[in-house]
């Protein structure tokens, strides 16, 4: 969506609650896919981000009416995605939940020596890439939901302490500490155990075998080579007042942002082209 002014947007917003169909379709083209990065690197897999994003613009859509533009749309967004994502339960990880001792010790002490040719015909480079956008993305589950939250916020998306902190109902200040502590803390872990993004002995092509017998990758389902990437300052206009509060930002390049997939765009179109689209009116 082009950058609209306030008034521009809000009449936008006002078509949509009243019906209209392509004044919605607007504004649901213009976060879906902030909406699904979001999603995926809180819940860390593609079916279950899919899932999620898929109820985030349902409740975003039959909750339009109450925006009153006491923050930016996207704001507003951001805030209905956090809460609805800090309380999701159906996600894998919710059930099986990780963290950095059991992640370490896996990189440590996984037996791979004796492991069969799984590759079933995929080029091993190919895998190994999957396997490192896997793996960095299922290492922000160690961290609770709420510091994963934050640093989701401050590392991919670079959002404004003082707007990250009213989504997160924190001072700016709080969020800004907060945020460098857990960013400290994932460059260490990178540093001791990943040999793509730091110095340890972590080689994702050494371990492509071990990760598809544990079920982490599949040579069939590759979601992160096979999904589009975006710049993410097409996905969003990007902050510039974010603090420089620590010069880790290389670490952590692998945060990069995703087209949605085709699966959830199906599904809004759907969606729109239902008789559902009259709640919106009575909501």
């Amino acid at each position: 969506m082009d950058k609209k002014t306030h008034e521009e947007l809000q009449a936008l917003i006002d078509k949509a609650t009243a019906g209209d169909k392509k004044a919605l379709e607007t504004l649901i083209i213009s976060v879906q896919d902030i909406v699904f990065n979001l999603s995926l690197r809180m819940l860390g897999t593609f079916a279950d981000a899919e899932d999620a994003a898929q109820d985030i613009l349902l409740k975003m859509i039959t909750h339009l009416s109450s925006f009153r533009g006491d923050s930016s749309f996207t704001t507003w967004v951001f805030s209905l995605a956090v809460n609805h994502l800090k309380n999701y339960k159906k996600h894998m990880f919710a059930h099986f939940p990780l963290s950095f001792e059991y992640y370490g010790d896996d990189i440590e002490n996984g037996k791979m020596e004796d492991v069969p040719d799984l590759t079933q015909n995929v080029e091993k480079d190919i895998l190994a890439e999957e396997l490192k956008m896997s793996c960095t993305n299922v290492m922000l589950q160690c961290l609770d939901t709420e510091s994963r939250c934050i640093f989701i916020l401050g590392t991919m998306f670079k959002i404004d302490s003082r707007i990250a902190g009213d989504i997160l109902e924190m001072t700016p200040e709080a969020y800004r500490q907060r945020l460098s502590r857990i960013r400290q803390k994932m460059a260490g872990f990178l540093r001791q155990y990943c040999g793509e993004y730091g110095n340890g002995r972590c080689k994702c092509k050494d371990r492509v075998n071990y990760a598809i017998q544990n079920r982490r990758i599949n040579p069939l389902q590759l979601d992160y080579m096979t999904a589009t990437e975006i710049p993410i300052k097409t996905m969003l206009d990007v902050k510039s007042a974010m603090e420089d509060i620590d010069d880790l930002s290389q670490d952590f390049s692998f945060c990069k942002p995703y087209q949605s997939p085709e699966r959830t765009k199906n599904m809004i179109q759907e969606f729109l082209d239902s008789t559902q689209l009259s709640i919106i009116k009575n909501s």
